[in-house]
């Protein structure tokens, strides 16, 4: 079991490689067919971390960068949920790594020139590893929007990147999180570029009023879905053995 081979991605959920709105797809995109091939022993096995490769407080960008005493400025949230395999089960152990603009829009970065100030307390990057029930939790703050150089008005809507591990490469996703009611989502050329609308739902984050702290932060919760493995399945156990 823990050798076998994992799902065949779902083409039809996935945004094509050439999105003319979406500008810089133009040039990076490839002009010949996809190859599919067999997945080989080095990507469905490993990589594997322990909570010795992290601190313990990775996962909170309200404090991580910060000066003693200080904290980041902006709307104060937690960002929450599981990380589950496409037979429902959990992914428990693996690196789950976070990156975001901070409260107005700004990236730490040397090439983000966006006239938002840097929050000299927020470096905007984190990272944990999912409990034995898959679980996973940041502290941070809100990102804000941003304009980008694709059409004359494009605007970014608040979004979280993150980077999922699983328990191998083939499991291995890169993604955005936006965050419920925001109406720049619609709006956002690489958004629109994701062929169905419930893969566009699948990467927005629900407010989660049950998860917020009083007088502290507002949590919203978003579970993310690895590809699973291939599995013979059993009347006692559909999950798979």
């Amino acid at each position: 079991m823990s050798q076998a081979e994992f799902y065949q991605r779902d083409r039809e959920r996935h945004p094509p490689a050439l999105t003319p709105d979406y500008k810089t797809s133009v040039m990076r995109s490839p002009r010949a067919a996809l190859i599919s091939l067999q997945q080989s022993v080095s990507e469905i096995t490993g990589p594997v971390f322990g909570h010795n490769d992290i601190d313990p407080i990775d996962n909170d960008l309200i404090h991580n960068y910060a000066k003693d005493g200080e904290s980041a400025i902006g709307e104060r949230i937690i960002m929450h949920g599981r990380v589950l395999d496409e037979n429902g089960r959990p992914v428990p152990n693996t690196l789950v790594e976070a990156w975001q603009a901070n409260a107005g829009g700004r990236y730490r970065h040397k090439k983000d020139t966006y006239l938002a100030p840097v929050d000299p307390n927020f470096g905007g990057c984190g990272r944990t590893i999912t409990d034995e029930n898959g679980y996973y939790f940041f502290r941070t703050v809100k990102p804000g929007a941003y304009p980008w150089r694709n059409w004359v008005n494009n605007w970014r809507p608040a979004h979280i990147h993150l980077s999922v591990f699983g328990t191998s490469f083939s499991q291995r996703l890169i993604t955005q999180c936006y965050f419920e009611g925001d109406p720049l989502i619609a709006k956002c050329p690489i958004v629109k570029t994701i062929p169905t609308q419930d893969g566009i739902d699948s990467l927005v984050a629900a407010l989660d009023l049950n998860a917020t702290v009083p007088l502290d932060s507002i949590a919203y919760k978003f579970d993310i879905v690895l590809r699973g493995r291939r599995s013979t399945l059993f009347e006692n156990r559909l999950e798979g053995n």
